[in-house]
């Protein structure tokens, strides 16, 4: 190839700025154009990310920095497979990255799921980040809540749940999340894990926000603290399950404080029905014993818990691209090495993945630099291959969307939305208020 490779790179959460970073800090002189589906840059950070958790929100400086590069652009509020497809993305560059994430909830096959008060943590997830495509309010009315699942996203949920409201107020909190969660009667949150303590996918951190709150008490039903060879041979060779079990043990044992609310952590419980009739009035729990290999079977114990809303929180999912093949059990995309593969298992030249969409959601936002590197240095290794662009002028895209009439946004107009949050913010006594309707974001970052 004579000239500088052009890449798109669709979503741009962490993982795509991770490998558009990677990409423009390499030998290749490659300039690069990143799609987003929402106005708003930065994905799982700004709408996956509990609001409470500005250590993690941190991570967008670090982004901003790459997004300010004069070879990488922004293009948002511009939807893969509506506004352009696979076919005009190769007329107008070299190669193309995916890396559109998971944002649908993984199903629980249990009786009962479908019922009304039956939700999923990533639709719960997006209503309180204040994401545009989501209703306003949620049903808020149940005054004990189950949740299924001990990872992070689990304990987020059941933290969001238990807090007041105004504990919330020195986060971006969107205002109608605020009046929603405001208005709950909730007094019990419980957290249910079918495994035991040391096979818990939280991290410390995460467990220890779980008892920053003045207002929730967390209770850790000491039942369920057991342990086999093969969960102690872990807690030995891992220093975070070490952390995480020291902690529950901590708290399975201390004095009860008498406090409002109360959050629940029950281990060896495994959720087999959710119970009601078209509205849930409850769930009931297998107890589970451990095998000694780190697994789990059930006792033929079983117990009722009188709860009227259940939120599943057992994964992501990854949601089928137009144009690419797709495994629709692991909800991602086929690929070796970032390539992505065809229905033959043969590489289809100039097509990349990588984040959630290649590898499933599992690992830290910290994995995706590494899971970034993989792909971007595939597509470097194969750039001199590459089929070139029949259009590769960079104004060929902004032409493009102009006669497709797509309001798309840049970089520069998510800082005049940044600055606009941040005013709200001062105007309430708040660092920001984050902006919902699309609308308005588009709107404001149009000018």
């Amino acid at each position: 190839m004579s000239r500088s490779p052009r890449v798109a790179v669709v979503g741009a959460g962490p993982a795509g700025i991770y490998a558009a970073d990677l990409l423009a800090k390499s030998d290749a002189d490659v300039s690069i154009d990143l799609f987003e589906r929402l106005p708003a840059p930065y994905g799982l950070i700004r709408y996956g990310v509990a609001p409470d958790h500005p250590r993690i929100k941190g991570i967008v400086t670090a982004l901003q920095r790459v997004l300010e590069r004069p070879d990488i652009r922004l293009f948002g509020n511009v939807e893969y497979g509506v506004d352009l497809k696979l076919d005009d993305l190769r007329e107008m560059y070299d190669a193309v990255i995916f890396s559109t994430g998971a944002e649908k909830d993984r199903d629980l096959d249990i009786p009962g799921i479908d019922q009304r008060g039956s939700f999923g943590a990533a639709d719960f997830v997006s209503w309180y980040d204040g994401h545009p495509d989501v209703p306003r309010t949620w049903p808020l009315t149940a005054s004990s809540v189950a949740v299924l699942g001990v990872g992070n996203v689990a304990v987020d949920v059941a933290r969001i749940l238990a807090k007041t409201a105004d504990e919330l107020l020195t986060t971006d909190i969107p205002d109608n999340v605020h009046q929603g969660l405001a208005s709950s009667p909730v007094t019990d949150v419980h957290v249910f894990g079918r495994r035991g303590p040391a096979q818990a996918k939280f991290t410390p951190l995460e467990l220890r926000e779980l008892d920053h709150s003045p207002n929730v008490e967390v209770v850790v039903h000491p039942e369920g603290i057991e342990f086999c060879a093969a969960s102690m041979a872990l807690i030995r060779s891992n220093k975070q399950v070490e952390m995480v079990v020291k902690t529950l043990q901590e708290w399975a044992v201390r004095d009860t404080r008498d406090r409002p609310r109360r959050l629940h952590l029950h281990f060896l419980q495994a959720p087999v029905e959710v119970l009601g009739d078209g509205e849930v009035t409850g769930l009931r729990t297998e107890t589970m014993e451990l095998t000694g290999d780190g697994g789990v079977r059930g006792t033929g114990e079983f117990t009722d818990w009188p709860v009227q809303a259940v939120y599943r929180a057992v994964g992501y999912l990854g949601t089928h691209l137009a144009d690419l093949p797709f495994d629709h059990a692991s909800g991602t995309v086929p690929h070796q090495a970032g390539r992505v593969l065809d229905l033959d298992e043969q590489a289809i030249p100039g097509v990349y993945v990588t984040g959630w969409i290649k590898r499933g959601p599992v690992g830290l936002i910290g994995h995706t630099k590494g899971d970034a590197l993989e792909t971007v240095t595939s597509l470097l290794a194969d750039a001199p291959l590459l089929a070139t662009a029949s259009t590769p002028d960079p104004d060929a895209v902004v032409r493009f969307l102009e006669q497709r009439k797509v309001e798309y946004t840049t970089f520069d107009g998510w800082r005049r939305l940044d600055r606009h949050e941040v005013a709200l913010g001062a105007d309430a006594g708040r660092d920001r208020v984050k902006v919902v309707d699309r609308h308005t974001m588009v709107a404001v970052s149009r000018g």
